[in-house]
């Protein structure tokens, strides 16, 4: 209790109040970084099940990261696939999925200050003329300007199959999956689609 003697002592029940409100605090953070926890381990289960083997999928994203430490960062990766011009800033990247009609292709989403765009992990062969394969990634680079809507679903029977389907303003789908950080990509793809269209208005 305060008394003259010593003004900063704390009378017993503002004691217990304050030692309440710090560990209702505590169990809040605890809460929190609990469901991040489970949500990126949830997601990243996702992500390796995505692919057609769990294996390749990990070893895809340890030759992933391998090649972005090699390549100095996203950055450099982003501007050296879509040439991107040097006030075009990366604001954001994702590991994901593009779904194709032959199957779920394995890269990165690249959010930028311009465009939204996806790039594999690896380069894809394909028929060339005369029956012979070519390799080339996969590249999607759709600018803010021509992106109708980026909208987050789930698939009805498995909910922790999360999407992503980005419409352009000619109305052209992409379907994105297997996001490592799924809630991360939907709110800043929502929110830079917002803001180009705000400065738009």
């Amino acid at each position: 209790m305060a008394t003259e003697a010593n003004p900063y002592a704390m009378p017993s029940s503002s004691r217990t109040e304050t030692v309440k409100n710090a560990l209702s605090r505590w169990a809040r953070r605890v809460g929190e970084t609990t469901r991040k926890a489970e949500d990126l381990s949830r997601n990243t289960w996702q992500h390796l099940r995505t692919a057609p083997s769990i294996g390749e999928a990990a070893v895809g994203r340890i030759a992933q990261g391998t090649k972005v430490l090699a390549e100095g960062g996203h950055d450099r990766i982003f501007r050296q696939a879509f040439s991107a011009p040097p006030d075009e800033q990366l604001r954001k990247s994702y590991a994901c999925y593009l779904s194709t009609s032959a199957g779920p292709v394995m890269g990165i989403l690249y959010l930028s200050t311009a465009r939204v765009a996806f790039c594999s992990d690896s380069p894809l062969s394909y028929e060339a003329g005369g029956g012979s394969k070519e390799w080339s990634y996969y590249k999607v680079a759709i600018p803010l300007h021509r992106l109708r809507s980026a909208s987050p679903s789930a698939s009805k029977q498995r909910p922790a199959e999360k999407f992503i389907q980005l419409v352009s303003v000619d109305r052209h789908e992409f379907w994105l999956m297997g996001f490592v950080n799924y809630d991360s990509a939907v709110k800043h793809l929502q929110e830079a689609l917002s803001g180009f269209h705000h400065l738009q208005a």
